[in-house]
Order: structure tokens, then C-alpha cells, then sequence
């Protein structure tokens, strides 16, 4: 749709090198996603639609014209409940179609948006509340959430104001009830409210599994850098719908629910499921003609044993994959059942899509792809020196000549640590991967979680790939522990699936099974069956708390 006018000297590309090498982003001097994609295609083309979305019981769609008249109303409401330009809202909304409402609302303002997951508890809001000296707090209507909310009140002294999108509670406002008979009309800010291109639109918490979260800080031109995300990734369709499978409080949310998928002209499909099932997704896919799908690669290994081929998936354009590296296996079942070939990436929260499989680019399964235009991506030693061809390095992308769009501005109240991984032009992704002859990008894993055993470099997710395709295995972790000879070796922390029964012959099948499965030298010599892995609220494995218990 609008994605056209904010790439320079637009054309369709007839390779890869020349999509790297010629597609440049324009941005202009003040952009506003609210304003000038969401408010101009509610007048331009009104009845056009934006936003499908259901749950267990209803059906809701929304026309380009009906967002932007919710999200004036609602942003009419915060302004009377003191909302304003710079304030930070932190909204806790699961799948709610609210959602888009209140993030849209906060754009036309100014104020900065701080998207959160429904699983905080109280120390976790507190911490945020304080860190980021929230304002205000629009949550669903959960009262575990609601009581941790409450119980920060007291000690939050930036907190004011707290907002229910239905029900009723003592101390809070009704969403819904608050936007009726406001103005459908909410003119773009002038004058000392002018909302400027590096004003921060919006702070996502990292995930902190090596350490407390940190604040991303992200600014108003962010949405022009997912352009790259939904037409050359995603692959979106004018005219289509899109779904990602994301919950709102996470940045993959915006990368695939809004921002970039509006600017190229397709709507966005949102379930909200009480309790996810595999078939769920499937029988949405065919019910509402999905055109383009992105989520996890465990996701496509639940989607292939709940039995795929008894839907019709024939809406299905293209599919994505990000989040961890991809097995050939599903690479092959899936195209096998539907002609798909899946297609990865791999990013941040702090970036958008760093490196793909965009168009021209032959996917190869398990690989992140090349370097996406405006990134020029660098794998270097612990000295920031270059790797050769095959070697492992951590991911840098170099900024001395100019920063890519959508990248971050930076760790918000945080310089000295933005410092210490962004400085000289050069900002450390804290990621590692290696490079082959044809400028594929491998993942390796954290920098932190790569194990030196006997000389041997050993990255975490080739490890935990091999193991997830031994039938025994529901979830694993690799780390490594020390030991006296080799400095380290790969220790499994693995959760089991039904029917079995740790062991010490399943031990040595397990190892048996990852030594035929990647280099031996990886397998792990020590192996540990665990109930359930310590994850973040995010659902991150946190492997320094592994570590902990060697």
C-alpha cells in the first residue's frame, strides 16, 4: 500500500545482490505510523480491512477507518485521564483487539508505549514501574494481574493511573466505557506536543536471561524498518492476511501485527486462544484464508504431528520461521505437505530483520540467510577482528556510516551499558554465528552460552537441534560445565517426553543418537533429566541458572 513511497527510487529487484545493494529506505522528516499510514488509509480507503480478530466466542474486523476512529477516541480518554506526550503506558492486553486500540492512541499522543506480557507478578511490575517510571497501566481483566498491580501502588510513585479494558474494580477506569462519546477526530500535535522522529514511541524489557532486563528504546521512524520485515520476509500479500503467531507483549507482536504488514497493504489475523492447541492454528489458517504465516519452529513440528494434510492449507502463499534454528526434517514435511518452502530470519528486539531469506536467496534449513539491505553484518574474534569464512564469531553490525532504520536508539536510562555494547560504530549483537562460502549466516548461540571443550568451540543450538529429534525429548538446554582435562564439556539438561523413563541406557542412547546426528566430538558426556527448565517470563530457557547447579 504505502510502503512504496518511503523506499527510494522504488523497483522490483531481479536478485538478491541487487536488493542488498540498491533498496534504501526514505525516511521523511517527521513520520508518525498513527497519522500517516493508519489515519490516511481510514480516509483513502476506508472500507478496507486492517485487522481480523477472534476468540473462543466472537468475531470482530476492523476497516482501516474504524482503527483510526477507535484509536482517536482512546486517545482522547488518555489525554482526560493525563496521559500526554512522553508519559510511559505500560499496556497488558494478551490478544486483545484493545490492543491496537491503546498502541495507536499512545502514537497520536507521543507517549511511549511499553507493551508487557499478562505473566508478570508483582515484582516484575514494580521493577518496570520503576525503571521506567510508568505512568499508567492498561491491563485485561485478570485478578491475579490486578492484585499485583494494585500491590505496587504504594510504592510506585510514578504510577497514576490504571485502566481496565472491561469490568469493573475499585481504583480503576473503564476502557470502553471511557471512550464513548469521544471525538473520532485527534488532529497530530503542534507546537511544545509536536511529536518528533527521535521522540521514543516505544520501550520493550529484554528478557533478562543473563541478567536483569534492560529497557530497548525504540523511536517513531521504527515501523518504516519492518517495510524489510513484511514484504521481502513475510512476503506479505496486498490485499492478504497475515498471522503471526505472537502474544502482544512481546516485540515479535509488532514485527508481525501491525506496523510493517499495514504499510504493505495486508491485514493482520489475531486469535486469542484460552488454551493453545496445535489444531487451533490450523483450522483458523482454513477457515479464514490466511495468506502468510510466521511462528516457531516447534509450532511447524506441532503443526506436522496434529495432522496437517487433513486441512485445507491452499490459501498459503508463503511461511516464516524465526526463533531458533530450523530442522531439515521440518523443512522437508512441511514443503512436502503443502509446497512451501519455510523461509528464516534472525534479529532483536533492538533490531528489526538483520539477515533473511529474501527473495533470491535459496532457503537452506537451519540457516538465518544474508544480511538484509541497510545491515552490514561482521563476525569478529574476541579482539573485534574479522573471522574467516567458516569460523565462529560474534555478530556485530557496523554503524560508522550510517545507522540502519529500525535499529534502536538505544538502552533507555541505561548509557554506560549501551556504551559498552554500541561505541566506534560497531554494536555487539552478544550473538555468534559463522559465515559459508555462498554468505549464508549460521546461528551458534549467545556468546556467553558457547562452550570451549578441548579446543573445540561448541554452540548450544546445534547441540539442542540434535537433540529434539530424539523421540524422548520434549525440551532441552546445552551448557557447558567444567571440567578438569577438557576446561568444559556440553552437559543436557533435558525434560522427557510421555512414556519415558530416565535412565543409563537412555542416556547412552541419547548420546548415541547426537553423535550420529552432528559431530561427535559435541555429544553430551553429561546428561541430567529435569522436571521443567527455568525459563523467563518470556519462556527464554535461562541457562545461567543451569549453570548454577552443576
Amino acid at each position: 500500500m504505502y510502503y512504496k513511497d518511503y523506499i527510494n527510487n522504488f523497483r522490483e529487484y531481479n536478485s538478491y545482490e541487487d536488493f542488498y545493494q540498491h533498496y534504501e529506505l526514505n525516511v521523511p522528516d517527521e513520520f508518525n505510523f498513527a497519522y500517516d499510514v493508519v489515519e490516511r488509509a481510514g480516509l483513502e480507503f476506508p472500507d478496507r480491512e486492517a485487522l481480523v480478530w477472534h476468540d473462543q466466542e466472537d468475531v470482530k474486523r476492523f476497516t482501516f477507518a474504524d482503527l483510526s476512529k477507535a484509536s482517536s477516541r482512546t486517545a482522547h480518554y488518555f489525554k482526560s485521564l493525563g496521559i500526554n506526550k512522553g508519559d510511559a503506558v505500560m499496556v497488558m492486553l494478551k490478544n486483545r483487539y484493545e490492543f491496537w486500540f491503546c498502541l495507536l492512541a499512545l502514537h497520536r499522543i507521543g507517549a511511549i508505549a511499553v507493551p508487557a506480557t499478562h505473566m508478570l507478578t508483582k515484582k516484575d511490575i514494580l521493577y518496570r514501574n520503576t525503571k521506567a517510571s510508568i505512568k499508567a497501566i492498561v491491563s485485561i481483566h485478570d485478578e491475579r494481574l490486578l492484585q499485583a498491580v494494585d500491590e505496587t501502588m504504594e510504592v510506585s510513585d510514578s504510577l497514576k493511573i490504571r485502566v481496565l479494558i472491561e469490568g469493573q474494580r475499585e481504583g480503576w477506569s473503564n476502557l470502553h466505557e471511557g471512550i464513548k462519546g469521544m471525538s473520532e477526530v485527534f488532529e497530530r500535535p503542534t507546537g511544545v506536543n509536536r511529536i518528533k522522529n527521535e521522540d521514543t514511541m516505544l520501550l520493550y524489557f529484554t528478557s533478562g536471561t543473563t541478567g536483569d532486563p534492560k529497557m530497548v528504546e525504540h523511536c517513531f521512524t521504527y515501523p518504516l524498518g519492518h517495510i524489510t520485515t513484511a514484504r521481502y520476509w513475510h512476503r506479505v500479500i496486498d490485499g492478504g492476511l497475515h498471522y503471526t503467531l505472537a502474544d502482544t507483549g512481546w516485540a515479535k507482536a509488532v514485527w508481525g501485527k501491525i506496523y510493517g504488514q499495514w504499510l504493505c497493504g495486508s491485514a493482520v489475523f489475531v486469535a486469542e486462544y484460552k488454551k493453545f492447541t496445535p489444531t487451533d492454528v490450523l483450522v483458523d489458517i482454513q477457515k479464514f484464508g490466511v495468506t502468510t504465516f510466521c511462528a516457531p519452529p516447534t509450532i511447524y513440528r506441532f503443526l506436522i504431528q496434529n495432522g496437517l494434510r487433513e486441512y485445507d492449507l491452499s490459501s498459503l502463499k508463503h511461511c516464516t520461521v524465526a526463533g531458533e534454528p530450523l530442522s531439515a526434517v521440518v523443512f522437508s514435511k512441511f514443503k512436502g505437505y503443502t509446497g512451501i518452502e519455510l523461509c528464516e530470519a534472525y534479529g532483536q528486539t533492538e533490531v528489526t530483520v538483520v539477515s533473511g531469506t529474501f527473495p533470491g536467496v535459496t532457503p537452506k534449513p537451519g540457516s538465518m540467510g544474508k544480511a538484509a539491505p541497510g545491515y552490514e553484518l561482521l563476525l569478529v574474534d574476541e579482539n573485534d577482528e574479522p573471522v574467516e569464512v567458516g569460523e565462529e564469531g560474534e555478530i556485530v553490525i557496523l554503524t560508522k556510516e550510517k545507522t540502519p532504520v529500525g535499529m534502536f536508539s538505544g538502552y533507555y536510562r541505561a548509557k554506560n551499558y549501551t556504551n559498552s555494547v554500541w561505541s566506534n560504530g560497531m554494536y555487539h549483537t552478544g550473538d555468534t554465528a559463522w559465515k559459508d562460502q555462498d554468505g549464508y549466516f549460521w546461528f551458534v548461540g549467545r556468546a556467553d552460552d558457547v562452550i570451549k571443550s578441548s579446543g573445540y568451540r561448541i554452540g548450544p543450538f546445534e547441540v539442542e537441534s540434535a537433540l529434539m529429534s530424539h523421540p524422548a525429548v520434549v525440551e532441552c538446554a546445552i551448557t557447558g560445565v567444567p571440567d578438569p582435562v577438557r576446561g568444559q564439556v556440553v552437559k543436557a539438561t533435558i525434560t522427557l517426553a510421555k512414556g519415558y523413563v530416565a535412565s543409563d541406557d537412555l542416556v547412552v542412547d541419547i548420546q548415541s543418537h547426537v553423535k550420529k546426528v552432528t559431530a561427535p566430538y559435541k555429544y553430551p558426556r553429561v546428561v541430567e533429566f529435569v522436571e521443567e527448565l527455568p525459563k523467563t517470563i518470556s519462556g527464554k530457557i535461562r541457562r545461567t541458572e543451569i549453570r548454577k547447579h552443576k
